[in-house]
């Protein structure tokens, strides 16, 4: 793996593949004097996918900020592209590269399904929320080709389950009739992820994603159908799309969210020069004051991740911040508490297990 000259692929958010911090070798691109690193095409860059067998597809959270204590993550990797995830960096454990690989060199988990039917069939198994989305999307474009999130859902609905889920995908929507299985029985609440509106701004900060108008078609189609739906203002990026937070909250509550959250942009790790090499492909005027706005908000630091504030951030700007959210959401009617997921409906599967998913 070597990082390859800062170049913009089509389809693709990162703009280098620079080797994970695990990796036994670093490689740094150099000019030799014959202007190969000028004239080199990017071309297309093909996604390919591997099977994960791992044993355990439950992953447990102790982290005191997030509203949720255990998850599954159907896939490794996230072929939407996005710029600013967080997610990013585990690639490095996979010895691959936060960078183009983390978007490009995926892994599917097979028997997540059966995994899961398995893990909450054992006799010390308490019935708590799961979560979905919290790291890589579920319904990212590979899901048509593997439906893996469908056989998780099953297992949901075979067994009453609870689940929360968050997306940034419209392709949620194959899902409606076992969404709303769920949602009679409160059982089920979706995020919709929407970070601008402008669709110019999205197809360069997560080029694999839905558009914007048609994740806010998703939030109507979701909420018309009875699925509780709110809307996920994250992350907000500083400069870039914090001026549009109002309008973002006043386009999900016309299509039926019920509430909503927000995020501060964060950098760990990796993602953080993946970032700045991306503002100086994309935005370079903007490029230096988007960095001193988050370093206001982080300590003065890039990225700060200490609980409680990695994910609001602290001074001026992130007070601003959320003064407008908290005025917007109760002018909305967005600033409700989202109810507990219902627990008491859980039936745990026999000693005969079906696991013929």
């Amino acid at each position: 793996m070597s990082d390859k000259p800062i170049r913009v692929r089509k389809g693709r958010g990162a703009v280098s593949n620079a080797d994970g911090r695990y990796s036994a070798w670093q490689h740094e691109a150099e000019d030799d004097g014959w202007n190969q690193c000028d004239q080199e095409d990017p071309g297309l860059l093909r996604t390919t996918v591997q099977k994960d067998t791992t044993r355990c597809i439950i992953a447990e959270n102790k982290s005191p900020d997030v509203p949720f204590d255990q998850s599954i993550n159907p896939y490794r990797g996230c072929e939407h592209g996005c710029i600013y995830c967080f997610a990013r960096p585990t690639h490095a454990y996979l010895d691959l590269s936060p960078g183009l690989d983390f978007e490009t060199r995926l892994f599917y988990k097979p028997d997540a399904a059966r995994l899961f039917l398995e893990a909450i069939s054992r006799p010390s198994y308490r019935c708590r929320t799961i979560a979905l989305g919290t790291n890589t999307d579920p319904y990212q474009p590979i899901e048509r080709r593997f439906g893996i999130m469908r056989g998780i859902l099953e297992v949901c609905v075979r067994t009453r389950h609870p689940i929360g889920i968050t997306t940034k995908s419209s392709r949620i929507e194959r899902d409606l009739d076992l969404l709303t299985d769920l949602a009679r029985e409160g059982l089920v609440g979706v995020a919709i992820s929407v970070t601008t509106l402008d669709k110019d701004l999205a197809r360069r900060l997560e080029p694999r994603t839905a558009s914007p108008a048609r994740r806010l078609e998703t939030i109507g189609r979701l909420a018309a159908a009875g699925v509780p739906v709110s809307v996920s203002v994250a992350p907000i990026i500083p400069v870039l799309t914090d001026p549009e937070l109002e309008a973002i909250l006043e386009a999900a509550a016309a299509r039926g969210a019920r509430c909503a959250g927000y995020i501060l942009l964060r950098l760990p790790r990796e993602v953080k020069d993946l970032f700045k090499q991306w503002l100086g492909e994309h935005c370079p005027d903007r490029a230096e004051h988007v960095m001193s706005v988050i370093r206001q908000s982080r300590q003065g630091r890039e990225n700060d991740s200490e609980f409680g504030r990695r994910r609001r951030g602290t001074g001026e700007f992130a007070k601003l911040i959320a003064q407008r959210f908290g005025l917007a959401t109760r002018r909305l009617g967005l600033d409700r508490t989202w109810p507990p997921l219902n627990t008491d409906r859980f039936r745990k599967p026999g000693a005969q297990l079906d696991l013929g998913i």
